[in-house]
């Protein structure tokens, strides 16, 4: 094992799958503002109550006048932001709603979950749904009477906090119908999703290229709760649990699976078996893929968003070029880098957990199939998918141009049975990274 992935392990980031799950998830963040946001009015409301106590000590009448004089204008302002927050919350989002299910139409529904996890989007909400609490709640420690004789609090500084969330308001709706525009684009949607991908492949260890060999299997333990797709495992937990009952567990379903009550999901090398109990909570299960653990799920979003603007009712060639643009970057990181089971150790140094991962051949399948498909009634994709496995295979090493040899013989195959005429085949096998450039 690298020096790099057996660091990885040594500290582990145990809260890592917790915070990719509440980031996939679009109410833990507004919540968690409004907590605050009660939170921070309680502090101010004490704060105000503490100023006019201070002046009442000092018998400073004529400031609490000013202040209570002050504070009567204020208030028309927060009761204005009150009433108008809420509205302005339900246009804005109803209007970003329309746009991302636009963006899905023309894309690819997985591009939602881009909008879910988008930090400005939630960044807004929040702030937004705390100012309209934090103005209602302003308005509750405000008095009937202005006598500074009878004046028990003056909320200066609530409201000098409520108009400072008001301009903050302002400030991320504008940032927020960027991004939302940007999101409506193609480049920036396969951008995005490159960095991600490149992100779950920078924090996984890379795999064995020499397997360590594993003692006999002795047992497997099924997979019980609901159906669903394997999102991620507790790397952590599992090896924990190994190393107490002195065995090697596997991992049988890869990251991405669809995976059913009943069926095996952990296999036991070695003598003995951790009960249950010790392996409760150490594999996640959703109705979806995501980019936690799954290194494949970019590619496979690339290639739904590149079939989606090859079809009939699409045709748009364009998009599909700048998928395989980020296609081809993804392959290009992982040519030499080794793939295939990761092997996961203890802080002896003995091998764990043994997860099985994509390989070479899997990711370049993944990549190019479904796109080669549809390349040959289509030049530009053509052009540039002949141009891409090129490249790939001038940095290939021998035992990894089967895959890239194969499609591109795959491909010219297909452009000679779709182009009759020597001249357009000639011209749509020629190899150019712009598609027609």
């Amino acid at each position: 094992m690298s020096d790099r992935s057996y660091r990885s392990y040594q500290q582990p980031r145990v809260l890592l799958p917790l915070r990719e799950h509440l980031r996939d998830t679009f109410w833990f963040a507004p919540t968690a503002g409004l907590v605050c946001t009660v939170a921070l009015w309680l502090a101010a409301d004490a704060l105000d109550t503490e100023i006019v106590a201070y002046l009442r000590r000092e018998q400073a009448y004529d400031e609490l006048s000013y202040l209570a004089s002050i504070a009567e204008d204020a208030k028309t302002i927060v009761t204005t932001i009150s009433t108008a927050m809420m509205t302005f919350i339900g246009v804005v989002f109803s209007i970003s709603l329309v746009a991302v299910q636009m963006a899905s139409g023309q894309l690819t529904p997985r591009v939602v979950r881009i909008f879910v996890r988008s930090r400005i989007s939630k960044l807004t909400l929040t702030v937004f749904l705390a100012t309209f609490l934090f103005s209602l709640l302003v308005l509750t420690s405000y008095e009937s009477e202005t006598d500074p004789q009878r004046v028990h609090s003056v909320p200066l500084v609530q409201s000098v906090l409520t108009m400072a969330m008001l301009g903050l308001s302002l400030l991320l709706f504008i940032a927020y119908v960027t991004a939302t525009l940007r999101l409506m684009q193609v480049g920036p949607v396969v951008d995005r999703i490159t960095r991600e991908s490149f992100q779950v492949l920078a924090r996984q260890p890379a795999g064995e290229r020499e397997a360590a060999a594993l003692a006999p299997e002795s047992a497997w333990i099924p997979y019980q709760g609901r159906a669903g797709v394997l999102r991620d495992v507790n790397v952590a937990r599992l090896v924990r649990a190994a190393r107490r009952h002195g065995v090697v567990l596997r991992l049988i379903p890869r990251i991405g699976d669809f995976v059913v009550p009943g069926t095996p999901v952990l296999a036991v090398h070695g003598e003995g078996q951790p009960p249950r109990g010790a392996l409760r909570y150490t594999v996640s299960v959703g109705v979806e893929r995501t980019l936690h653990q799954d290194i494949g799920f970019g590619l496979r979003q690339l290639s739904d968003i590149a079939l989606r603007a090859l079809s009939p009712a699409v045709n748009d060639p364009t998009t599909a070029v700048q998928c395989l643009d980020r296609m081809v970057q993804f392959l290009t990181a992982v040519v030499n880098r080794p793939l295939g089971a990761i092997q996961y150790r203890d802080s002896e140094g003995a091998v764990r957990l043994v997860q099985d991962v994509p390989g070479w051949t899997d990711l370049v399948d993944l990549a190019l199939t479904e796109v080669r498909l549809f390349a040959p009634g289509n030049p530009q994709v053509s052009r540039r998918l002949i141009a891409a496995i090129d490249d790939l295979l001038l940095l290939a090493p021998e035992d990894r141009r089967e895959p890239l040899l194969r499609h591109r013989t795959l491909l010219v195959h297909a452009v000679v049975r779709a182009a009759p005429e020597a001249a357009e085949r000639e011209f749509a096998l020629l190899p150019d990274r712009q598609g027609i450039g």
